[in-house]
């Protein structure tokens, strides 16, 4: 299986012509009935041998995470980084092997960044119960140091994951700022801190979306990770202000709850991205299943929520482009000119 980054790179590589490559895709839309934009692509595994060097890469990194903890936790997370970095030299630069490329994109940013937090934090039991403001200050640091380390990696292996990777490294620098200036009493403001730095994650996730509305190049694959951070930060703090994971759900809140999906179903198919509909599915579910139960299905219903919500996300599915094009076509031109091209109109292009 090939990704739109490998055509990508053939074509820079002069082993594919670019007009042949677009007649490919406009073969592969025809021929599924449907648009290539609409299938968000993005490469996973193109054979067992990914899932083989990423289970080997796996036990490497836990023994050597294992082993350099013997010594001080942050020498583990330090080899652990090493490691990934120097396994991604063969496996991401010149094999181009997609999942393990993820693993040890994320081992590498997980591994700096619990290499600078315990190598400063070292011993817990030093600290008293004043003392959240310097914990945050050092985990601020670390913080920052993933996210630098992953601007370093996106410059050497352009792995589309890496620039999610490093937003969310910045979420938790800002989350550690934060409960530094309140004295580690970040958690009144710590739902609409997620909210706003979600929302900010989605502006560059669309910002890389725009600059790619046919979805042919790798900007796309990494608006889509980006687009999978972004979805649980917006939409984490908006149901858990309304009470839905307290269990406090009144048949109100959860009519709100079921709208709000609705809303953020609407917003997925403008912008051609299910993330945020897959990220609110748990708390739409939960939402059906108190509704269910306050109407007297208390025996049955776990499995009516999951009914009704499957076969309403499988119709959705099926239709997807007729329904963005009920979305899309009412808004503003100067709207849609920068969204994802609708289904019919890739395929008969």
């Amino acid at each position: 299986m090939y990704s739109e980054s490998d055509l990508e790179a053939a074509v820079a590589a002069g082993a594919l012509k670019e007009a042949d490559v677009a007649k490919f895709r406009r073969f592969m839309a025809a021929d599924r009935s449907t648009a290539l934009v609409d299938e968000e692509h993005f490469r996973l595994v193109s054979g067992f041998n990914d899932i083989f060097v990423a289970i080997a890469s796996v036990l490497l990194l836990v023994a050597i995470a294992w082993l350099g903890g013997e010594i001080q936790p942050w020498i583990g997370a330090l080899g652990v980084a090493a490691a990934a970095w120097g396994l991604a030299e063969y496996f991401t630069r010149v094999r181009r092997m997609a999942f393990p490329s993820i693993l040890l994109l994320l081992a590498f940013v997980g591994g700096l960044f619990g290499a600078v937090a315990t190598g400063l934090i070292g011993d817990e039991s030093r600290y008293g119960s004043g003392d959240e403001a310097i914990v945050a200050t050092y985990i601020s640091i670390a913080g920052a140091v993933a996210a630098a380390g992953a601007f370093l990696h996106w410059r050497r292996f352009r792995v589309p994951i890496t620039v999610a990777a490093g937003a969310g490294a910045v979420v938790a620098t800002i989350i550690g700022i934060l409960a530094v200036a309140t004295d580690g009493n970040v958690e009144p403001f710590l739902h609409p801190l997620l909210f706003v730095t979600g929302l900010g994650v989605f502006a560059l996730a669309m910002r890389w979306d725009i600059s790619d509305p046919v979805r042919e190049t790798r900007r796309s694959d990494v608006a889509f990770w980006l687009h999978l951070l972004a979805a649980p930060l917006i939409v984490h703090p908006i149901f858990a202000e309304i009470g839905v994971l307290e269990g406090a759900l009144t048949v109100g809140g959860a009519v709100l709850v079921i709208g709000l999906y609705i809303a953020m179903a609407l917003i997925a198919l403008a912008i051609d991205r299910r993330a945020l509909m897959v990220s609110s599915l748990v708390y739409v579910l939960w939402a059906l299943n108190g509704l269910f139960e306050r109407f007297g299905a208390v025996e049955t219903n776990v499995a009516l929520a999951a009914l009704v919500i499957g076969s309403a996300l499988l119709l959705l599915s099926a239709f997807w482009h007729n329904a963005r094009g009920l979305v899309v076509r009412p808004l503003p031109e100067a709207i849609t000119n920068r969204l994802p091209v609708i289904g019919k109109e890739t395929v008969t292009a």
